[in-house]
């Protein structure tokens, strides 16, 4: 007995030491099993409790009286499936007729309680059918994503959400993003995270940083193209308007519109046109869009409307060319000069880190999802890194990234160097390469020149 004591004691002391330090290795040792257990204990009075069951029907109630039975309880949606994960469990209910997707999602916090998890999300995966997401602790505390990803085609991990899903930056599906965040809320890491994720693919990479380009310079060994100043960034995207011009026209003529060729064969993209044909899709940072909109003089102000002109253009017409835009900024809003909201309509996927002002969080989610505006707002300065991303379907999630060093992502660059396309049409503006005393003039002038 005094040995059955010790190994129990042991066991719960080993237990609370991987719950405090190692939460997702007590997850999958012990707290995915009691989650388990506990859902299914306590499922169906939680439901009934959370006001999510419905009466019977009438005609057990009929059948109950004329058997002279019970009369049968009210019914909660039915379990189709869980599955533990590793970040939580996930459920799978059938819902009964009258129920509605809202209602599980209204009762999301009572769950949480109820179940005792961290963190409830739902989804609707069809209709009558939704998925509820449970995580059993803190993801985003210390984020470490799955060995494991689904890449294809223009499609990357950047982040990991809240309920433990894995967080893509997907260009088919949605083409130009904008990102804020103010000075020191993770943006930069952010952009790292997605130009590592991007490095292995068949891309081109194109940069504008007028921050004298310390951001995105030292990854210059995987960007075609690079501008560290508004003159050259705005020759720069005169070079992408004359790009996107030139891949119209090749589309055009591999259209092959005849009497004979089916529907599907029918080119309206670039990923319409045989890998052969295919150029090279293109992706454009800008890592700080407010010093692109601001001028003094009437000369940068008509820099600026043609900065403006340029991006507005590519966001419009830039998907079906494979251009496609990463807006960022720590501020965005419509005192940035005319354009500015016509730029914001088309840029479609939103991501917000910590904000200075309710102005900026309102450009980024106002006009898709209010919601989002009260929790971008709400991200503490201590949680570097933690963001709210959305879409124009009204959905949003609380996402972060793994930390990424600029030398982490200046290794990967360096290593995919060989991906690099060497586009003709931007020559003029590709990063020249070279040692530290090339690159970064002296402080200090020589005697001889003295």
């Amino acid at each position: 007995m005094t040995a059955f004591t010790v190994a129990l004691v042991l066991v719960v002391a080993a237990a609370g030491l991987l719950r405090w330090r190692r939460p997702a290795w007590y997850w999958l040792a012990f707290g995915v099993t009691l989650a388990a257990l506990r859902v299914l204990v306590r499922y169906r009075s939680v439901m009934d409790a959370c006001g999510l069951t419905v009466p019977p029907a009438r005609w057990r109630l009929s059948l109950a009286r004329a058997t002279n039975r019970p009369i049968p309880e009210p019914r909660p949606p039915r379990i189709r499936r869980l599955r533990p994960t590793r970040t939580g469990l996930v459920l799978r209910l059938k819902l009964r007729p009258g129920q509605d997707v809202f209602d599980i999602a209204a009762a999301s916090d009572r769950l949480r309680h109820s179940f005792s998890m961290f963190g409830v999300t739902s989804r609707e995966v069809r209709s009558g059918v939704v998925e509820v997401r449970m995580t059993g602790y803190d993801v985003l505390k210390r984020v470490q994503m799955p060995a494991e990803t689904e890449t294809r085609a223009m499609r990357v991990p950047v982040a990991l959400r809240e309920d433990g899903s894995v967080h893509y930056r997907d260009y088919r599906a949605i083409p130009h993003a904008l990102t804020l965040g103010a000075t020191e809320s993770g943006k930069s890491v952010y952009q790292r995270n997605l130009v590592a994720g991007l490095a292995p693919l068949d891309v081109a990479l194109v940069g504008i940083d007028c921050k004298q380009g310390v951001e995105l310079f030292p990854l210059a060994r995987r960007f075609s193209a690079l501008a560290d100043s508004p003159d050259t960034a705005a020759e720069l995207l005169d070079a992408l308007v004359a790009r996107m011009a030139d891949v119209y026209r090749l589309i055009r003529i591999q259209q092959r519109i005849t009497v004979d060729v089916p529907d599907a064969e029918i080119a309206a993209d670039i990923w319409d046109l045989p890998d052969e044909l295919r150029p090279t899709p293109v992706v454009v940072l800008v890592d700080e869009v407010a010093e692109l909109a601001l001028y003094a003089t009437k000369e940068e102000e008509k820099r600026r409307d043609r900065i403006i002109t340029a991006l507005v253009r590519l966001a419009q017409l830039g998907r079906a060319a494979g251009i496609y835009l990463e807006i960022c900024g720590q501020r965005f809003g419509s005192e940035l000069g005319k354009g500015i909201t016509m730029l914001r309509a088309q840029l479609t996927g939103r991501t917000a880190h910590r904000l200075n002002d309710e102005t900026s969080a309102n450009m980024a989610f106002g006009d898709i999802a209010p919601d989002a505006v009260l929790a971008a707002i709400q991200i503490p300065a201590e949680l570097r890194g933690l963001a709210i991303a959305g879409d124009a379907s009204g959905g949003w999630h609380r996402i972060r990234a793994p930390h990424t060093s600029l030398r982490q992502a200046v290794n990967l660059c360096n290593r995919y160097a060989d991906r690099t396309p060497d586009l003709p049409e931007l020559a003029p503006f590709r990063p020249t390469t070279g040692t530290a005393t090339e690159l970064v003039p002296s402080a200090k002038a020589s005697p001889a020149t003295a």
